[in-house]
């Protein structure tokens, strides 16, 4: 189990969660020449659409920071290929719902060689991709899908939830020997800033976090999702409800460990997370805590998520269709009768 250490994080400069990506992103070109970016406009002068790799091109040149095509299928193969020849690519899709036209590559290639190849060939690639609702950029271009690769044997799947985890995280995929999905929710971009230690910081994978301790009920997220956990259990503590709140970061290696560990002693759990609730990730970690604790649970597990519906154009659907921090209360409140 693993909890934030307040004082390094106070040492730490405060950055918003794009710059600490930025950061990992630097320190691994700098670290390692086998590590290059690839995806569609993130070199100069655009830097990227969210500026997430401004002035890595002009700084490591554009032979590792390239500019590629709209092709999502071309940018997973060639930086599948390249990881197999010895290179570490971290390749950017741009919108996580694009990820639809490359799983072949993933599903089928990436994740699959070490096995096929009797562990004799390692895939060392990253797939940074932007994702979530709340911006208005409508259906395609708002969806949280970590549950298609998760459910691929083979794929790691990292989900940050603060810039110092951003940034930690991200370092650690990188110089994994496997290939590893990277969400980054666009509304924490800019919006969330937070201490980031300098250097060559890293957080390991399959590690979770206690960000706050409880007794009454355990809460489990990743993402974006884990700031509305925290506000929700600053408002039930004033009705007498103590909620333990637990980021999971990286739900593939999963610390299943930290997790059972928190809901045996609270004996309730509420799963949230943004991506639509029916055959989400939440169901199954619903179904891990039953498996393991069944006999110790005081309530049925709870979960969170998004509406079954394609994500809203309109801002009133649109937040409609989100876990909301009201849902996430009444969620508890069920949860502890």
């Amino acid at each position: 189990m693993t909890a934030v250490d307040p004082g390094a994080a106070e040492a730490a400069p405060t950055l918003p969660f794009a710059l600490a990506v930025n950061q990992a992103l630097d320190v691994a070109l700098g670290l390692d020449d086998s590590v290059f970016l690839l995806g569609e406009d993130i070199a100069e002068p655009s830097g990227g659409v969210y500026k997430v790799t401004n002035g890595l091109s002009e700084k490591y040149g554009t032979h590792r920071v390239r500019k590629t095509p709209i092709s999502e299928q071309a940018i997973v193969g060639a930086a599948t290929g390249a990881a197999i020849a010895g290179m570490r690519p971290v390749a950017e899709i741009m919108i996580m719902d694009f990820l639809a036209v490359c799983l072949d590559q993933l599903a089928n290639h990436a994740a699959k060689i070490r096995y096929m190849s009797g562990g004799q060939t390692t895939v060392p690639l990253v797939i940074r991709t932007s994702a979530g609702a709340g911006m208005q950029f409508g259906a395609q271009h708002s969806e949280l899908l970590e549950a298609w690769l998760v459910h691929t044997p083979g794929m790691k799947v990292v989900v940050p939830s603060t810039p110092a985890d951003a940034k930690g995280l991200l370092l650690s995929a990188i110089f994994d020997d496997d290939p590893v999905l990277f969400v980054e929710q666009m509304l924490l971009y800019y919006a969330v800033t937070g201490p980031v230690p300098p250097g060559d910081h890293r957080v390991p994978l399959g590690v979770a976090a206690v960000r706050r301790e409880g007794d009454d009920v355990t809460l489990v997220s990743y993402g974006r999702q884990v700031a509305d956990c925290l506000a929700v259990a600053d408002r039930l503590a004033g009705e007498g409800v103590s909620c333990e709140v637990v980021d999971l970061r990286s739900l593939v290696p999963l610390d299943e460990a930290t997790m059972l560990g928190s809901v045996a002693k609270t004996t309730r759990a509420v799963v949230v997370h943004e991506a639509v609730t029916r055959a989400g990730f939440g169901a199954e970690l619903s179904s891990r805590i039953h498996e393991e604790l069944f006999a110790d649970l005081a309530a049925p597990v709870q979960r969170v998520g998004g509406m079954n519906t394609p994500v809203p154009y309109a801002r009133q659907l649109e937040q409609a269709f989100l876990p909301t921090q009201d849902r996430i209360a009444a969620a508890v409140l069920r949860a502890v009768g």
